[in-house]
């Protein structure tokens, strides 16, 4: 039995857990999610819990069953509380200010012209002075996938660590050029 798939999720008030044709819709006061279910596993909802369980024991149920578990638990999560993530720029003339009504992060990180990033729709981003970018949203998969995206523009470099990094990144520095002529 799968450790993370064998525990109960616990629904909180005001959240809503549906599962039709396959299709698991959570709604809450933040927004509504929604997940497709393979047939290896069987989602049962109860008044304030939800429980997911496998067929057989077959390698790709035995998968599936902790992964729906988890993906179900991180949409009650999202549609209460939110998530975000933290990016960092570092570096001399690097900065990220929002523009035009918030859809578009504009970002000078030493490249000869700046870069727009069009925020996608259900995420938000907050510039906090010129150095710190917070993106936040209700899906997991897609805070994750803006912020990777902002951190590709500039990956932070192992020399001197300019560039966007995470808030809890740890940047493995190295030593420059050891000097002077023999």
């Amino acid at each position: 039995m799968s450790r993370i798939g064998k525990l109960p999720i616990t629904v909180p008030a005001g959240v809503e857990v549906k599962m039709e044709d396959g299709i698991v819709t959570v709604k809450g006061p933040k927004g509504t999610l929604t997940q497709d279910v393979r047939p290896e596993v069987k989602v049962d909802i109860a008044p304030g819990v939800v429980t997911v369980t496998r067929f057989d024991d077959e390698k790709a149920s035995k998968a599936f069953h902790g992964l729906y578990r988890q993906l179900i638990n991180n949409m009650i999560i999202g549609v209460t509380q939110g998530f975000s993530k933290v990016l960092l720029i570092n570096g001399v003339g690097y900065k990220a200010e929002m523009g035009q009504n918030g859809k578009i992060l504009n970002l000078n990180l030493g490249y000869s012209d700046p870069i727009e990033y069009i925020v996608p729709e259900g995420i938000t981003i907050q510039t906090d002075g010129p150095a710190k970018i917070t993106v936040s949203g209700i899906n997991k998969q897609r805070v994750g996938q803006v912020s990777a995206e902002i951190r590709s523009l500039r990956k932070p470099e192992p020399y001197k660590g300019k560039g966007i990094k995470y808030e809890n990144e740890v940047i493995r520095r190295k030593v420059g050029k050891s000097g002077g002529k023999k």
